[in-house]
């Protein structure tokens, strides 16, 4: 069996009814425009470890690294599902060596820049959808979190977030929709307290509303790529250095540990799987309050 051919059946049978629509569609176009035109013509069994090494050191001359991981990820994962279909006895995939992925460096808003943002949001309230930057900034969700969530899923008495689900854009002959599908990962379907001080604004929010998401344009829903552009123009507008959206939710995360929020309670409030992956994220990103407590046991030496 050509390896094309069972990438093709891999991807009907195993990745399109059991992963997220947005997996299958990455997959597919991960399988079809770079592992078929090198590796398709393969016979499944010829696909040793020398082979998949000379392919994979091909990609890195080529592409980031985090584009050849990604590449990688569909590569052991068809071949994976192929030994257990018993379609080869042995896949070498684990003896590959690919490129080293370094985390890049977390960009979150200065107090000041923050500061600027949050008054700007205040002031121009009216456009209700700006909200959504408030509840990013003293929450943590995700832009895909924020666009999912329904009035139904915010206790307005209780003073809670009830994260179940997320969201994406889609687009077909009628236009634009919302994709709706379960978060990230497990660990991502959460229950988060809402700072009192913004209760009054969602409060206010919900009065107006008529619609069933939180975030809505005026008759029509907004795209996730849209919100974005209009936080894009709202940092040029004061004159904010460019950071993407979701550089609201490293800035919640960042207040949170100055604040002296522990860091498992932080893990689960931002749907972490495990409180180092929090703690490796943030940590460097704190050398400021590193310094303040430095300089408290320091002042012993007095």
């Amino acid at each position: 069996m050509l390896y094309k051919d069972w990438l093709e059946e891999w991807l009907t049978s195993c990745v399109k009814p059991l992963m997220k629509n947005r997996t299958f569609i990455k997959y597919s176009w991960i399988a079809r425009g770079k592992i078929i035109p090198l590796l398709g013509n393969y016979e499944m069994k010829d696909l040793e470890a020398s082979a998949l090494q000379k392919f994979v050191s091909g990609l890195i001359e080529q592409h980031a690294a985090g584009t050849v991981r990604g590449i990688m990820t569909v590569l052991k994962a068809s071949l994976k599902a192929a030994v257990r279909m018993n379609l080869i006895e042995h896949q070498y995939t684990d003896c590959i060596d690919g490129p080293k992925v370094e985390e890049k460096a977390v960009e979150c808003f200065s107090k000041e820049e923050q500061k600027k943002i949050e008054e700007y949001v205040i002031q121009r309230m009216r456009k209700s959808k700006l909200i959504g930057i408030l509840i990013c900034l003293y929450t943590g969700i995700r832009i895909g979190e924020l666009f999912a969530l329904e009035w139904k899923d915010v206790d307005l008495k209780v003073g809670t977030l009830s994260i179940s689900k997320s969201c994406h854009d889609g687009w077909g002959e009628n236009g634009y929709h919302k994709i709706i599908e379960s978060p990230k990962t497990k660990t991502s379907i959460r229950l988060i307290p809402i700072p009192k001080q913004l209760l009054p604004y969602l409060n206010k929010l919900r009065k107006d509303s008529t619609y069933s998401y939180v975030i809505y344009g005026k008759g029509k829903p907004i795209s996730v790529r849209s919100y974005q552009r209009t936080f894009e123009r709202i940092l040029q507008g004061l004159n904010i250095p460019h950071k993407g959206f979701h550089a609201l939710r490293h800035t919640f995360a960042t207040r949170a540990l100055e604040c002296g929020m522990d860091v498992k309670t932080l893990a689960e409030i931002l749907g972490h799987k495990n409180p180092m992956v929090t703690l490796s994220r943030y940590t460097h990103s704190l050398m400021e309050h590193k310094s303040e407590m430095m300089n408290k046991i320091g002042r012993l030496l007095q």
